[in-house]
């Protein structure tokens, strides 16, 4: 089965490279029809550009980016729900070790979803990085104490390890999804995705396992609102953790 996307290596993974940058045709209108109305909200008319001062232009397209990318990583209602599912059954395959099964699930989502009927790069990274700040911080009352020291990484390698180092780092001290762009910027989004749904699944891992319910089911808060998912009761993550360093 090779060239399968698969989330386990054979090998260390490698250091990020620099961070490719694609030029698409129309890229720069696209992204200035999406930002119209936040535009417009700063009484920029995109369709009549006329404004004096370059410098206020400017500010004013930084702050519209700053918004529609926070946007993006933030989904609500449905987009956060299919975001969250994605992210279940990403961990669900890692914990039974189909590792196969979790790069699937997780490459179907989206770069975009304009009609909101699929999930998105960006829904799935900023939910999970999200969830790991609220639990290993105990800012999530019916996360477990101490679950920031239990969870751990599964033995292995992994694609996507070097940014799921840096997450649980970050997400311990509350500071993962503040650090998204910085995250993106070193690692690469498709590393993020990963990285980020291997952290989740090492907290859901560590969670079952003080929980001592591997075969029920269990509310997890805010994970899939009105959902329980399953206990994850895979057996990767229980010999051979290895803890992240520091950064």
């Amino acid at each position: 089965m090779d060239g399968v996307p698969d989330m386990r290596r054979r090998s260390p993974e490698p250091p990020a490279g620099p961070p490719e940058i694609q030029l698409k045709p129309g890229m720069a209108n696209e992204l200035l029809h999406e930002l119209a109305p936040l535009l417009a909200e700063e009484g920029i008319d995109v369709g009549n550009i006329d404004v004096a001062d370059p410098d206020t232009l400017q500010q004013a397209l930084n702050r519209a980016i700053e918004r529609h990318n926070m946007a993006m990583f933030t989904p609500v209602g449905q987009a956060r729900d299919l975001a969250a599912v994605t992210l279940r059954l990403a961990a669900e395959a890692i914990a039974d070790g189909d590792t196969r099964l979790a790069a699937a699930i997780l490459d179907q989502a989206q770069p975009e979803s304009r009609d909101g009927s699929a999930a998105t790069v960006s829904g799935c990274i900023g939910v999970a990085l999200g969830l790991l700040d609220q639990w290993l911080t105990g800012h999530d009352a019916d996360a477990p104490a101490g679950l920031a020291r239990l969870t751990r990484l599964p033995a292995g390698h992994w694609t996507g390890e070097h940014a799921a180092t840096d997450i649980l780092i970050l997400a311990r001290k509350g500071r993962a999804f503040a650090s998204l762009d910085a995250l993106i910027a070193r690692q690469g989004g498709q590393h993020v995705l990963y990285g980020s749904a291997l952290a989740l699944a090492a907290a859901l891992q560590a969670w079952s396992r003080h929980a001592g319910t591997p075969s029920s089911t269990w509310r997890v808060p805010s994970f899939v609102k009105t959902d329980t998912i399953p206990a994850i009761s895979g057996q990767c993550c229980d010999d051979g953790w290895n803890p992240p360093g520091e950064i």
